[in-house]
């Protein structure tokens, strides 16, 4: 199915990044359709196991990055994208797109900081990043509302294409 998946999703993390950047919102018109595709194509194409197989890799999306939005620290429509992505492509290689994801991410996050001017501040309060930020009431918390946020999909998009050449 890689190779199959392989324009979709293209054009699917093509359209998220442009909106992303621009808006900073990843649109339910582009992420649902291609979640229910990602899953009826597998299902097509495998039978039972590929819709397993579709289902366990939006399920690992939806549990990983969801975790993430419910602390605050990553937008809905990353979530679903992430899902979808797995849906498309299943568990292993999400592993496989969810950590050069991250890394990707954590470069652009260094970047966005040197660009912004608050690079120092990013060190300064690494330890309390990686504990939960305070917010005013001094309860930690990753949702504070200072935080500078930075469109992620870029991120998702570079991670998941890399996947492919890995997996």
């Amino acid at each position: 199915m890689h190779s199959f998946a392989w324009w979709p999703t293209v054009v699917v993390l093509a359209v998220a990044t442009f909106t992303d950047l621009r808006s900073r919102r990843i649109p339910n018109w582009l992420v649902l359709p291609f979640f229910v595709v990602g899953v009826a194509v597998s299902a097509w194409l495998h039978g039972w196991h590929g819709l397993g197989h579709s289902l366990s890799g939006a399920g690992l999306g939806l549990l990983l990055y969801g975790l993430l939005f419910f602390m605050g620290g990553m937008g809905a429509g990353d979530v679903k994208l992430c899902a979808a992505i797995g849906a498309w492509i299943g568990p292993a290689q999400l592993i496989y797109a969810l950590v050069f994801t991250g890394l990707v991410g954590g470069l652009m996050a260094l970047a966005w900081a040197v660009w912004g001017g608050f690079l120092g501040e990013l060190f300064q309060h690494a330890g309390e990043l990686a504990f939960g930020s305070k917010d005013d009431r001094g309860e930690a918390v990753l949702s504070n509302p200072r935080r500078r946020k930075m469109p992620y999909a870029p991120a998702i998009a570079i991670g998941t294409l890399i996947s492919f050449f890995a997996h």
